[in-house]
């Protein structure tokens, strides 16, 4: 904390065991949690508000303000979760007046060159590789993977234990334990991987496959088949959770892979 070659606002609230390396910037209004490392040449804008056991690398700005012309230096945040890593060169914008915040969860890596814009939810557990990029508005759920060079769209939805493959153009909705890959963006088949990974068994990882495989291999429109799966599907928190997704959906969910080979 006693580091003569950062500078640190004496309005800033920082927890005493905090590790600031030299040439950090940590500007007015801003809280970190203890056990914190930032790293050299970091810069902590107004309104960040970092949770306890982050690290955060080399030449990361948190907090500054959004890239929308909209913006008139409303008092908006930037909230950081527990023990989440933020990579070298990472950029997240604070929030507008429109939800007033960019969330990151806890316990977050988010790769080095990452872009996360104003307003953007993202929930807990989620891994952002090299130069994954959001769009202002977006959401996205826990246990998330976005590849390497992904790009979203702004006001999409990515949905909870989502894998969505390097390189990907999100401009649709991406629903709840699915692999999304290819151009366009589809549907490819549930993220099995990730969900064994996560204490799903081999029962509900057949239920969350047959439900996609209505929506998506059937023929139906989305509408039918949420129909379909509403009515002869079991009721279970996974099956609740993929409708509201859809019922939720302002921008629709990506479509199904059809080879035409």
């Amino acid at each position: 904390m006693n580091q003569p070659l950062a500078y640190v606002h004496p309005g800033a609230k920082i927890a005493k065991n905090v590790v600031i390396e030299p040439f950090t910037t940590i500007h007015n209004n801003v809280v970190i949690g203890e056990g914190t490392w930032i790293g050299s040449n970091v810069t902590i804008m107004e309104g960040a508000r970092i949770g306890k056991n982050c690290n955060i690398f080399p030449g990361a700005v948190i907090s500054g303000i959004p890239q929308d012309l909209k913006f008139k230096d409303e008092n908006t945040t930037v909230e950081i979760g527990d023990g989440t890593t933020i990579r070298e060169y990472v950029t997240i914008n604070r929030g507008t007046i429109d939800r007033g915040k960019t969330v990151v969860g806890k316990n977050c890596w988010i790769m080095a060159y990452c872009h996360i814009a104003h307003d953007c939810i993202v929930g807990d557990n989620c891994i952002f590789s090299n130069n994954s990029t959001l769009a202002g508005h977006v959401t996205v759920g826990d246990h998330v993977v976005l590849a390497g060079m992904t790009a979203v769209h702004q006001f999409c939805m990515i949905g909870n234990h989502a894998f969505v493959t390097g390189g990907s153009l999100v401009r649709k909705d991406v629903p709840p334990y699915v692999k999304a890959a290819r151009e366009p963006l589809s549907y490819v088949g549930i993220n099995s991987i990730g969900l064994r990974r996560r204490g799903f068994n081999s029962q509900k990882i057949t239920e969350i496959q047959n439900i996609y495989r209505i929506l998506y291999q059937k023929n139906y429109n989305t509408s039918q088949a949420a129909e379909i799966i509403e009515a002869e599907m079991e009721a279970t928190p996974e099956r609740d959770e993929i409708l509201q997704f859809i019922k939720n959906s302002k921008r629709g969910i990506m479509k199904g892979y059809f080879n035409s080979n």
